[in-house]
């Protein structure tokens, strides 16, 4: 049976996870949790509370390997609790992914990055995730793949909420634009990936329309028949230090190597698309 390992088994993974079990895979993920492994179990995922539980056994069994789980600055809590373990079975997969992030990439001043643009991270998440790539990559003889993925958004993620709830800003940073992407396309495409093998590949998930943040939530607001939140300067808007970070970088990732070499369609190509799906499955 195709077996799929997943580490930190959250949202993107809970996607991929909906387009596996109906082919017939068997599916165990991680979770820190126990409310959230019982919710794990009860969509057909088998949970396992990472660390402690028996994931050694869970290694000998999987045939793919996924990681969601994020590092911090000691470095990737996966391989620190089990880089050995995987190390010695590295051959034994089909496949392994490591989600990522186009953080990777730095800022470029709203110009172009593909899969080849140097890594030049200026946020701390950035470098953490940079040396976590590196030190997967690392690994003799694992069939690694790479997703670095734009702003997820979907089901439970998007704008209309805080738009309703009053509470939905437009921060204006001059030339400011992000990537996004959808979670149903991040599961699309990593499920591409795992049908066809490439080790050592790097794909960005984003969609075809990087935009200025405060243009979803106009649009936002729209489709709701709202009233379009009140703009806000970036230099002296109240913000937490988290949230001025994410506007630290802006950059349009390209994503030809998705459609070029995995044949991918994208379900939500732009913005627009996705929101209007999210309205019509959500209210």
């Amino acid at each position: 049976m195709k077996t799929l390992l997943s580490f930190g088994h959250g949202y993107s993974a809970q996607a991929l996870t909906r387009l596996l079990l109906p082919l017939g895979w068997r599916v165990i993920g991680t979770t820190r949790s126990a409310d959230k492994a019982a919710a794990l179990a009860a969509s057909g995922v088998e949970p396992l509370i990472f660390p402690g539980d028996a994931v050694d056994a869970a290694l000998d069994d999987a045939t793919h390997l996924l990681i969601s789980a994020g590092p911090d600055a000691e470095g990737d809590p996966v391989l620190r609790a089990v880089g050995d373990q995987i190390r010695a079975s590295a051959a034994q997969f089909a496949w392994a992914g490591y989600l990522s992030t186009t953080g990777v990439y730095g800022d470029h001043k709203g110009g172009w990055v593909d899969e080849d643009t140097a890594l030049t991270p200026s946020t701390r998440r950035g470098q953490w995730r940079v040396a976590a790539e590196t030190a997967w990559r690392e690994i003799p003889d694992l069939p690694l793949h790479i997703f670095r993925l734009a702003g997820i958004y979907g089901p439970g993620r998007g704008p209309f909420a805080k738009v309703r709830a009053g509470t939905a800003r437009r921060i204006i940073k001059p030339d400011q634009v992000f990537s996004r992407i959808h979670v149903e396309d991040i599961a699309q495409i990593v499920l591409a990936s795992i049908h066809q093998p490439a080790p050592g590949a790097v794909y960005n998930l984003c969609d075809d329309d990087p935009a200025p943040p405060q243009d979803v939530i106009a649009h936002a607001a729209a489709l709701l028949g709202l009233p379009v939140p009140p703009a806000e300067d970036f230099e002296t808007a109240e913000m937490t230090p988290m949230a001025r970070s994410f506007y630290a970088e802006s950059k349009r990732v390209r994503n030809d190597r998705i459609k070029d070499d995995l044949g991918v369609t994208l379900l939500y190509p732009n913005y627009r698309d996705g929101l209007a799906a999210l309205l019509a499955r959500d209210g």
